[in-house]
């Protein structure tokens, strides 16, 4: 069982702090907003259909409570951290996973490449996704009471900066394996303190390559900017 319990964005900035001055360049376009910062690394963080401005000024007001702040700050611990891990892992969640081992398994936000990985190896899996409509999506009323149930959950990064990874970890029963997936992903270790968070899917790219931040500015989404760099995971 993990041992943090504080909200992440908020532990990340009273240990590790948020300075703007490494901040180079922020874009922002429908889909995700990026950020490079001074020593070329480049942070993204899915927008789910939130005007975030790309302004670093206004960064100096940090509110934790404003979403458009959370999606800035999520993508700069983001670039802070998914270069610095010694222990990654190159590959994606199903090259990590068997999940046949599981009976109960449930996705929070809908992945469609994954989707189609399990569907090819006739695995069942039920997924909740807020922001979506899908045919395959059960019904958002049902998720609080999968999710107690399930022993295996892929969660999407982007709960961290919605406010609702807390209450989806929190809720989950004491055997359950959780893997935060995405390219939103906040890559350091101590997201593994969190209650049955096992694994950490997520992407880096290459040192300054503002490509990346080109094809979100102009509202590119994964299947644009992730062969720009390589998926990994801890």
């Amino acid at each position: 069982m993990g041992k943090l319990t504080k909200e992440p964005l908020k532990y990340f900035i009273d240990k590790h702090g948020f300075d703007i001055s490494k901040i180079d360049k922020v874009v922002c376009g429908t889909k995700y907003s990026a950020l490079l910062l001074k020593n070329g690394n480049i942070g993204v963080c899915a927008n789910l259909s939130y005007n975030v401005t790309p302004m670093i000024d206004y960064l100096e007001n940090l509110d934790l409570n404003k979403t458009e702040y959370r999606i800035i700050l999520n993508a700069y611990f983001n670039g802070k951290f998914n270069y610095s891990n010694y222990r990654t892992k190159t590959g994606d969640i199903f090259d990590a996973m068997d999940f046949k081992n599981y009976k109960n398994i449930i996705m929070v936000g809908l992945f469609k490449p994954l989707l189609k990985k399990f569907r090819e190896k006739n695995l069942s899996i039920s997924i909740f996704d807020r922001n979506k409509k899908n045919s395959c999506l059960t019904d958002i009323a049902l998720e609080m009471s999968y999710i107690n149930e399930a022993d295996a959950i892929i969660l999407s990064a982007t709960t961290i900066f919605n406010k609702s990874f807390l209450n989806i970890i929190n809720n989950t029963k004491k055997f359950c394996d959780v893997f935060l997936l995405g390219p939103s992903s906040i890559m350091n270790k101590d997201m593994l303190k969190y209650r049955n968070v096992k694994k950490i899917f997520g992407a880096v790219f290459n040192k300054g390559d503002e490509r990346v931040l080109d094809v979100i500015e102009h509202g590119g989404g994964t299947k644009e900017f992730l062969p720009l760099g390589r998926k990994i995971y801890i």
